[in-house]
């Protein structure tokens, strides 16, 4: 095997071989939490965004270095999950970018497409804060521009780049006060260098790392790709060359036609993605606009790679009814729990996507909802701050206007929207959910996973937490309690009213409970009880 210059074959391979070594090892990263709260998602978030990139990857049939860093981009965008996932898509985004026209590559090439990796990343990013994996990705890139020239070998050229970059993990807790209060590295690093020794093993030894065995329980947790019910079957994926392309033009034209659709590009060459029914008919479409090639058609029901083409398959699936009028606005919340899912139902959502702590949505998720919705302007909710950055990745690929709110939390996001007005203006209306959104406190009643110390408090495993706006803010033995801290905490002269909302593991009685009390605390105020049937959070709580 070369040492000196990567092939696709090789490069393929460290891909899959890095994915593996992140899967093994994502319950360490996932432990990296800042707080002791039973949500640690970030090895979790960057393991499916890898094995987005991995299954991408395997359909490559031109294997040279820059189609499979292209196809490792692409998969890895649609499947970004949570912060770190949609960060570690702009790495390869970046990387791809790099290796264009190259069909494989020296240690300098490598070193300069981990610094666009690492541009890329930043660039996608409002703003970039430092001890992260932002910053584990830049000082790493940089190290390797500057020692590329003392390398021809590209095995002793990683090892050196990961030195590099454990130590500059290390580092990671003096560069943010919430590490170093925590004790602990940054965890999205953390699982970028697990990534990397994954590639150098193959690179080394010639081997993948090979998935680990895993007990039934945590095999539920590992992400495969379970053939479920899809309702279009072929993914389709070709290029069209022309003059004057039109990336929007011909995105509306086939959204008919499928969904997960992607259309990237120029006026001289676009990228397609589509998932649907009719190959046949998207292509004979795609033809009017420009030349086709890389055309690929993958039978998602039968997984095996064949092209299908059935005599008489025009779009019978597709079109006998009539458009529907379009909407002046739709709406897309993220949310957990049956009754929070209903809440958000009963409010006007027209879209639920399943998700929150420690589940993410994907970029791809987000999209498929958007491309769902028939409407001129569509809201997004996020409700948790790990999903913000995957909205708005959805958005800069949606063919429509898309508008994300800045919700962090359930109560912000249904108080946002409850103010949402259709009958006024898209400047109206942002500036009536942002009020909304300042306007009120969010406070989390849950359990700590793990002893801890954080900002003087100690915190033993099984301990009751409480939260307010992301901060620890009550720790005991007693629900009911750590809930009456919360509140209190939560609440000034001019609150007016409160919410409670009760998850899977507290029952109608406890919740009462809770109420009563409140009611006699804070007379002044009006209380609201609703089961949320959220997992993981004893009570989700709302001050306005």
């Amino acid at each position: 095997m070369s040492t000196k210059n990567i092939d696709g074959i090789q490069l393929r391979n460290m891909i899959i071989s890095g994915a593996n070594n992140l899967e093994n090892n994502k319950g360490t990263v996932n432990a990296l939490n800042v707080f002791p709260v039973p949500d640690g998602d970030t090895g979790t978030n960057m393991s499916l965004t890898m094995q987005l990139a991995v299954k991408e990857i395997m359909a490559v049939r031109n294997i040279e270095v820059q189609s499979v860093a292209a196809a490792a981009a692409n998969g890895s965008l649609m499947g970004a999950r949570g912060n770190s996932g949609v960060i570690l898509s702009q790495i390869w985004r970046g990387f791809a970018k790099a290796l264009k026209n190259q069909k494989s590559m020296d240690v300098k090439v490598l070193a300069n497409a981990l610094m666009e990796g690492s541009n890329t990343a930043y660039k996608a990013i409002m703003k970039p804060t430092e001890g992260t994996i932002l910053t584990v990705i830049r000082e790493t890139a940089e190290y390797a521009v500057k020692v590329s020239e003392n390398f021809e070998n590209s095995v002793l050229f990683l090892e050196e780049i990961i030195e590099k970059a454990n130590s500059v993990l290390g580092r990671t807790k003096e560069m943010l006060q919430v590490l170093k209060n925590a004790g602990v590295v940054d965890a999205g690093g953390k699982g970028l260098i697990y990534i990397f020794e994954g590639m150098y093993h193959l690179l080394k030894t010639g081997e993948i790392i090979q998935l680990k065995a895993v007990t039934e329980s945590e095999a539920e947790e590992r992400p495969v790709f379970r053939e479920e019910k899809i309702e279009f079957g072929y993914c389709t994926e070709f290029f069209i060359k022309g003059r004057e392309l039109r990336p929007e033009k011909f995105r509306e034209e086939i959204m008919p036609m499928g969904d997960s659709l992607l259309v990237v590009g120029d006026e001289k060459l676009l990228k397609v993605h589509i998932h649907t029914n009719n190959p046949g008919g998207v292509l004979e479409l795609a033809i009017t606009h420009g030349e086709l090639s890389k055309i690929k058609i993958d039978n998602m029901r039968e997984q095996h790679n064949e092209l299908l083409f059935r005599d008489g398959n025009k779009s019978s699936e597709a079109a006998e009814e009539a458009p529907k009028p379009l909407e002046k606005y739709g709406t897309i919340a993220v949310a957990m729990g049956e009754g929070i899912s209903d809440i958000f139902r009963d409010l006007g959502a027209n879209e639920i996507i399943e998700g929150g702590q420690t589940m993410n949505p994907s970029t791809e998720d987000i999209l498929n909802s958007v491309n769902k919705i028939n409407a001129e302007t569509v809201y997004i909710f996020p409700n948790n701050s790990n999903i913000i950055l995957a909205a708005n990745q959805a958005k800069s690929m949606a063919d429509k206007n898309v508008i994300v709110a800045a919700t962090k939390s359930i109560p912000q996001g249904i108080s946002a929207l409850m103010a949402l007005n259709h009958d006024k203006s898209i400047e109206e209306n942002n500036m009536k959910i942002d009020k909304a959104i300042a306007s009120v406190k969010s406070g989390l009643v849950t359990y700590a996973v793990r002893n801890s110390s954080y900002d003087g408090i100690d915190i033993e495993e099984g301990n009751v937490l409480g939260m307010v706006e992301g901060k620890i803010s009550g720790v005991g033995d007693d629900i009911l309690e750590v809930s009456r801290k919360v509140l209190d905490e939560m609440i000034d002269g001019d609150s007016s009213l409160i919410s409670i909302y009760y998850g899977s593991n507290v029952t109608e009685e406890e919740a009462l409970k809770l109420k009563e009390e409140i009611e006699e605390l804070y007379s002044d105020c009006e209380i609201e009880l609703h089961f949320g049937g959220q997992p993981l959070y004893y009570y989700i709580l709302s001050v306005e």
